[in-house]
């Protein structure tokens, strides 16, 4: 009777895994996986369960073992500043922030992205943005604030707004958590060559799938830490708007047009003299060929006659 149980076992699960479809293959898994451990290796299997556990957790470190700073309100931060100054003094002041930024090294603070455009000569804007650390981005902010005095520009907006990543945080850690369970014990049915060939090629399209998950999950968990350890800030920089409607305007734009209206006009001058008047020239010289064939044969009746 021993003996004829884990072949019943084996016989069972091989029947689930042909019944089942690809929507629940996560289910067949985790059946192959536990109806595997014959009743006589339970202990041998918790045993590399706990080794397997352990050994997974050693090598993804902080990435699935929740830190004390889990428990905190894990909250990630986007600052704004708006600053408004002469336009002759937007570069200047642009460089100044990124220069501050990369002082404090690239473990404080990072460039993302900078950029500075010109338009209609007055006006101007630029933007900066940067990834401060979280517990210095609100004094580094403050100290951006203050850099500007000595350029002449006043600071027009400013804004701080924050998202709750914890629930998020702690769900992709216990799935990580479970994803990385289940490896170990369909690799533990790998390791040990007990079943079907049908049962030992589903093991290891399981295994594929669930690293797969569990690099997916890494990744979320990276990229919502990080954005929880550095808060985004967005600086952006703009002279005086004109302001449209004014008396200046009128003649400003129709000042703008002339030059194209010269072009044009130049253009149709080209067109004229390229395409149309040897045109024309042809035509009236058809046209005159004409009207002396028709002359000369009115002429020829008359002198007949």
């Amino acid at each position: 009777m021993e003996m004829r149980k884990p072949l019943i076992l084996l016989s069972s699960t091989a029947l689930a895994l042909a019944a089942c479809s690809e929507g629940n293959n996560e289910a067949v898994y985790e059946n192959v996986a536990v109806d595997m451990a014959e009743p006589e290796a339970e202990a041998a299997l918790a045993t590399a369960e706990t080794a397997g556990r352990s050994g997974a957790d050693a090598a993804s470190g902080e990435q699935i073992e929740p830190s004390s700073a889990t428990a905190a309100p894990q909250i990630a931060y986007r600052y704004a500043l708006g600053f408004r100054l002469p336009a002759a003094a937007i570069k200047p002041l642009q460089t100044k922030h990124a220069d501050m930024c990369e002082a404090r090294g690239p473990s404080v603070c990072r460039i993302i992205s900078m950029q500075q455009a010109d338009q209609d000569g007055e006006y101007a804007y630029g933007s900066l943005q940067i990834a401060v650390a979280a517990k210095s981005a609100r004094a580094f902010s403050k100290e951006l604030e203050t850099s500007s005095d000595g350029a002449d520009a006043t600071l027009i907006s400013s804004s701080i707004q924050g998202e709750d990543l914890s629930k998020q945080i702690v769900d992709t850690e216990a799935r990580l958590r479970a994803r990385t369970l289940l490896r170990d014990r369909l690799m533990e049915v790998l390791r040990t060559r007990k079943g079907t060939v049908a049962e030992l090629v589903e093991a290891e399209r399981g295994v594929a799938q669930v690293n797969q998950e569990i690099d997916q999950a890494r990744s979320w968990l990276n990229e919502m830490r990080g954005r929880v350890a550095f808060s985004q800030m967005s600086i952006s920089y703009e002279s005086g708007a004109r302001v449209p409607g004014g008396f200046s305007d009128p003649i400003r734009n129709a000042w703008g047009s002339l030059g194209g209206i010269l072009g044009s006009m130049i253009a149709f001058l080209m067109i004229a003299t390229t395409v149309i008047l040897p045109l024309g020239l042809i035509a009236w010289l058809a046209f005159k060929l004409w009207k002396r064939v028709r002359k000369e044969s009115q002429a020829k009746p008359s002198s007949e006659a």
